[in-house]
C-alpha cells in the first residue's frame, strides 16, 4: 500500500501539469483579456461594447490601425494588435501590456508561471490588489464550511435511508419516502433559497437567521459556546438550500447498490446457514454495496464545494471560492483564475487517493498494490 500511495502521489504532478497547461493556452487565446479590460476601462467604456463595436467592421479595417498607433511597429506586430487598442498611444498600450504581464513572450509568460506554482506562488491578483493565495485563504472558511457540512449531512442522511429504504422495499415507507426526496430534488436550489428568505431572513415573513456573512460582526467577543451557536446560525440557511436537493442521487444509488447485493446467491446461502438480517447486511450486503457509493464522493465533494456553492454565495452574500473563481473568470483574472484551478484540481486528485483508501477500509480484501494499479 505505501508504494501504491507513492506512485499515485507522482502521477498527481503530470496531471496537475496537463490541466494547467491545457488551460493556459486556451485562455491565451480568448478574447477580451486583461489587457482589453484595462484598454476598455481606460477609454471609459466596457470589453463588450468595444468588441460588438468593432465586430461590426470589416475585418480589413480592424486590421489598420491608425497611423499614430502603427508608427515605429512592424507589420506582425500591427496584425497582433489588441482591437480595443486603435488609435491609442503606443507607449500607454505598452505600459498597460507591462503592468499586466503580457509584455513578454507567450512562452516566457507559461515558464514562468510553472516555476512559481510549483512553489505553490500564484502571484497577485490583476484587479483586486492582494496575493491570490490570500484572497484563495481569505474565502476558504466559507467554502469549506459549506462544502463540507453539505456533503457530510447528505451523506449521513441518505445512506442510512437507502440502506433502510431497501430493506424495506416496496413498502409505505420506501413509496413517501421516495416521493419526498424526488420533490426536493427537483426544486431550483436558487428557488429554494428564495423561498427561505422571504419566510425565515426578514424577506416578507420572520427574521430568525441573518441574511449574509458567515459570523456575525461582534463574533471575537462570543464566548466559544456561543461564536458555535451563530456559527451555525449564519450557515443554517445556505445548508438547508443546498442539501435540500442533494438526498435523491445518493440515497436512491444506495438503495439499489443494496438492492443488488440482497439478491444474490450468497445472501441467500448466508440466510440458509440461520444467519440474522441484520449480521448479512452489517457483516457481507454493506461492504460490497458501499463501494460504489464511495467511489463517487470525490466528485460529489467538489461539486458541492466548487458549482454547487456558487449560487448560495451569492444568494446569501457569503465570499467563498466559487464566487472568486467566478469573478476571475468573468474580470479575466488570470492569477486567480489559474490559482483557484490548480487548488482545486489537486484537492480533486487528493480526494480520489483518500476515496481509494477508504475502498480498503471497507472491505480490506481490496488491496490497490497487488493489483498494480
Amino acid at each position: 500500500m505505501p508504494a501504491y500511495i507513492a506512485r499515485r502521489l507522482l502521477l498527481m504532478i503530470p496531471t496537475l501539469w496537463a490541466i494547467i497547461t491545457i488551460n493556459f493556452f486556451i485562455v491565451q487565446i480568448a478574447p477580451g483579456g486583461p489587457v482589453d479590460q484595462a484598454i476598455a476601462n481606460w477609454r471609459g467604456t466596457n470589453v463588450s461594447a468595444t468588441m460588438a463595436r468593432i465586430s461590426g467592421e470589416g475585418a480589413n479595417e480592424v486590421q489598420r490601425p491608425s497611423a499614430q498607433a502603427t508608427s515605429g511597429q512592424s507589420g506582425k506586430d500591427r496584425i497582433s494588435m489588441y482591437r480595443g487598442a486603435r488609435g491609442l498611444d503606443p507607449e500607454i498600450l505598452a505600459e498597460i501590456k507591462k503592468r499586466y504581464g503580457f509584455d513578454k513572450p507567450l512562452a516566457a509568460r507559461y515558464w514562468q508561471m510553472l516555476k512559481r506554482y510549483v512553489q505553490f506562488d500564484f502571484g497577485d491578483s490583476l484587479f483586486k490588489g492582494r496575493s491570490v493565495i490570500g484572497l484563495i485563504v481569505d474565502r476558504l472558511p466559507v467554502s469549506i464550511s459549506i462544502g463540507v457540512w453539505s456533503t457530510l449531512i447528505i451523506y449521513l442522511v441518505s445512506i442510512p435511508l437507502g440502506i433502510r429504504k431497501a430493506v424495506r422495499h416496496g413498502s409505505r415507507f420506501d413509496l413517501w419516502s421516495s416521493t419526498a426526496i424526488i420533490l426536493g430534488s427537483s426544486i431550483p436550489v436558487f428557488l429554494f433559497a428564495i423561498l427561505l428568505i422571504i419566510f425565515l431572513a426578514g424577506g416578507s415573513y420572520l427574521k430568525l437567521f441573518p441574511l449574509r456573512g458567515l459570523v456575525s460582526n461582534d463574533f471575537r467577543e462570543l464566548s466559544l459556546l456561543r461564536k458555535i451557536l451563530d456559527y451555525f446560525w449564519h450557515l443554517a440557511l445556505p445548508i438547508v438550500s443546498i442539501t435540500i436537493g442533494g438526498f435523491a442521487t445518493l440515497t436512491m444509488l444506495t438503495k439499489n447498490s443494496f438492492l443488488d447485493e440482497i439478491n444474490k446467491q450468497y445472501v441467500m446461502a448466508a440466510r440458509a446457514k440461520g444467519l440474522t438480517e441484520k449480521r448479512i447486511l452489517r457483516g457481507h450486503v454493506f461492504r460490497n454495496a458501499m463501494l460504489l457509493v464511495i467511489s463517487g464522493f470525490p466528485a460529489a465533494f467538489i461539486s458541492m464545494f466548487f458549482t454547487g456553492s456558487l449560487l448560495i454565495e451569492v444568494i446569501f452574500s457569503l465570499e467563498g471560492l466559487g464566487l472568486l473563481g467566478f469573478e476571475a473568470i468573468m474580470q479575466r483574472d488570470y492569477p486567480v483564475m489559474f490559482g483557484t484551478l490548480y487548488m482545486f484540481t489537486l484537492l480533486g486528485l487528493v480526494l480520489g487517493l483518500v476515496s481509494d483508501l477508504t475502498y480498503t477500509l471497507v472491505d480490506p480484501r481490496i488491496d490497490f498494490a497487488k493489483r498494480g494499479q
